[in-house]
């Protein structure tokens, strides 16, 4: 393990920001499609609704992911180094995002690509 980061820290935070999630997570409720009961520009809206309260949950869903894999990096000493070329992540880069995978320089060749 590498004695510069500060382990407890970015452990405290990455279990309360998974907390959050876990406890703001709702199920997204289906659109109403009868036209009797609602009109046009109501159900456009309900539908608009839905498919951003969708687009959050997959975005949710993959940050509870990310922390997920960090916590597991943490306790096996993977934590702070780059998935991708095992080089160390900047701290101000985990400070930033303490659930992030990849120093900055894989990150922008993966934005490349």
């Amino acid at each position: 393990m590498d004695e510069s980061i500060n382990y407890p820290y970015f452990k405290t935070r990455l279990e309360k920001r998974l907390k959050e999630i876990t406890e703001g997570q709702q199920t997204i409720a289906p659109v109403e499609l009868d036209q009797s009961r609602v009109g046009r520009l109501s159900r456009m809206d309900a539908m608009q609704r839905q498919a951003m309260d969708q687009a959050t949950a997959r975005l949710l869903a993959k940050e509870t992911q990310r922390i997920r894999t960090a916590l597991k990096r943490i306790t096996t000493g993977d934590y702070g180094y780059c998935i991708q070329c095992e080089e160390e992540i900047a701290a101000g880069r985990l400070k930033a995002d303490p659930s992030v995978l990849t120093c900055i320089q894989c990150a922008r060749a993966a934005e490349k690509s």
